[in-house]
Formats: C-alpha cells, structure tokens, sequence
C-alpha cells in the first residue's frame, strides 16, 4: 500500500477503483487496520488501496470530511462513492468495497 501525500492524490485516484485510508501514525485501531487493509490490496487486482496522513495532508482530510479516524473512502474513477468509519473486520470492509462495485 502506498502512503500519498496532498500532491498526489488526484493522480492516484483519478483512474478505477480506490479505496482511500485516511490515518494517523499515532492512532491504535488504525495501526489494527493496516494488515487488513495490506491483505485486501493483495486480494483485489481491481482494486488499488492508498494510505492519507490526516496529520500531514490536512487539506484532503477536511474535503472528505474526515472527522475520526480511521476513515475508509471509497472513489471510482476520482468520484466519491461512500465512506466507512472507524475499525471493522475484513469481511464488512469487502462488503463495502463489493457495494462500490455495483
């Protein structure tokens, strides 16, 4: 999983399916997170995971009101489509990203 900063977060997530993981290095449950979202990304070929420091990339935080964290946001081709907050096992996360699909 790649960690981007403000810069380049439009090209990341201007192409497909993107599953955004808005964090902070000193927040426990995101740190939890972070290997389930590590397997999903193996997983799911369609599917690219980015990480976003709310700590150090303000800017997009606030734009996707992010408010606690961590914060799951789902994007296709650069558009919202939903977000997910706090710690959740893997199979409600898939879950999520399936309903993105669609």
């Amino acid at each position: 999983m790649k960690v981007i900063n403000e810069s380049e977060f439009v090209n990341e997530v201007k192409n497909g399916l993107v599953l955004v993981d808005f964090y902070a290095e000193w927040c426990g449950p995101c740190k939890m997170l972070s290997p389930v979202l590590e397997q999903i990304n193996k997983e799911n070929k369609d599917l690219k995971v980015v990480k976003v420091n709310i700590d150090t990339s303000r800017n997009v935080a606030s734009y996707y009101q992010v408010q606690s964290i961590p914060t799951l946001v789902l994007l296709k081709d650069g558009e919202f489509i939903h977000r997910m907050i706090g710690f959740n096992p893997k199979k409600k996360i898939e879950e999520f990203i399936e309903k993105g699909k669609k």
